[in-house]
């Protein structure tokens, strides 16, 4: 458990797992372990993209110097921070295959945050987007879609740019949407919003492990992971965002398109034997659960329509979910 940006978020984050239930696992020992304290100061647990009401001014920032200085770059920005999201890595047996790996998961930006996106409202207001959380962060310096890169060394290159000239002190403050991780040898896919169940969570951390072991065993046949053009991977992150589960998305360089859960539909399908491998069949299967039962913006919506618009009950649903946990 760590401190995050804002005094009011606690990150949790699991060991090394070998299987997506046993990462499930570890997270509900930790929210355990948290309520022992929150519950007795009267506290409740929330995890969203945003919160649908809460004046990202009136958060405290953690006093800690990179915080500060994010603040003081940033200023506006920075100051809007209140969002959430979850990350998930996925160790590598090589180097050689992050690069091509980051584009691959890139190929599936649209599809994780029409899955997780859950920041319809903002400062009490519907933003009209299923994902305000995917627009907001990407004002962040080095923050977004990340470059393309074709060797390592082009990568090391821009790493040490981006250290010269004073734009990042460390390397963890590249904060792309997918980013290799060298100090751990992970992918780290960074692109969903909050979910408020284990269940949410364990389908994204299973589609991320099946894409990552797909992709590596295509490296390993000598195979290639496809480069989409920069313009479409923006232009897919904007259609998730915004309109969600009904997105169309952009799937190839010649720009063929279809609906977002049409094409997760068939990729559940192809993936299936990889996650029999993996041990995370019953997690992927939890990806169509979410198509059928709706998405967090989806939920939010719902429950704001049926309550006249209070978005107080669309925060009760979302720690009702997270109790179920």
């Amino acid at each position: 458990m760590k401190q995050e940006l804002l005094l009011n978020t606690v990150e949790i984050v699991t060991g090394v797992c070998e299987t997506v239930s046993e990462a499930k696992a570890e997270l509900h020992e930790s929210i355990v372990s948290i309520r022992e304290v929150t519950d007795p100061m009267g506290i409740d647990l929330y995890c969203a993209g945003s919160h649908p009401f809460a004046s990202p001014k009136s958060q405290p920032v953690t006093d800690k110097d990179r915080y500060a200085r994010m603040i003081d770059r940033t200023q506006w920005w920075g100051q809007q921070m209140v969002i959430y999201g979850v990350h998930v890595h996925v160790g590598l047996d090589s180097r050689d295959k992050a690069l091509p790996i980051v584009d691959g998961l890139i190929n599936y930006q649209a599809h994780f945050q029409a899955l997780s996106a859950s920041s319809p409202f903002w400062g009490g207001e519907d933003t009209g987007y299923a994902s305000q959380r995917a627009l907001m962060f990407q004002q962040l310096p080095t923050a977004g879609v990340p470059y393309h890169f074709s060797t390592w060394k082009q990568y090391e290159a821009y790493v040490a740019d981006m250290v010269h000239t004073g734009v990042i002190d460390d390397i963890s403050e590249i904060r792309w949407d997918v980013r290799p991780v060298p100090r751990f040898g992970t992918v780290e896919m960074r692109i969903s919003d909050g979910l408020s169940s284990l269940q949410d969570i364990g389908a994204i951390a299973a589609l991320t492990q099946c894409l990552v072991d797909d992709m590596s065993t295509t490296l390993d046949n000598g195979g290639s992971i496809p480069v989409m053009p920069p313009w479409y991977r923006v232009e897919n992150k904007w259609r998730a965002a915004r309109y969600g589960m009904e997105a169309i998305i952009i799937l190839n360089a010649e720009g063929d398109e279809m609906l977002v859960t049409d094409h997760l539909r068939m990729e559940l399908e192809r993936l299936a034997p990889v996650a029999e491998k993996l041990g995370c069949s019953a997690e992927l299967a939890d990806v169509e659960r979410i198509i059928t039962g709706g998405a967090g913006y989806q939920w939010q919506h719902k429950i704001a329509a049926a309550h006249g618009g209070d978005l107080r009950e669309v925060v009760k649903d979302n720690i009702r979910r997270m109790n179920i946990a």
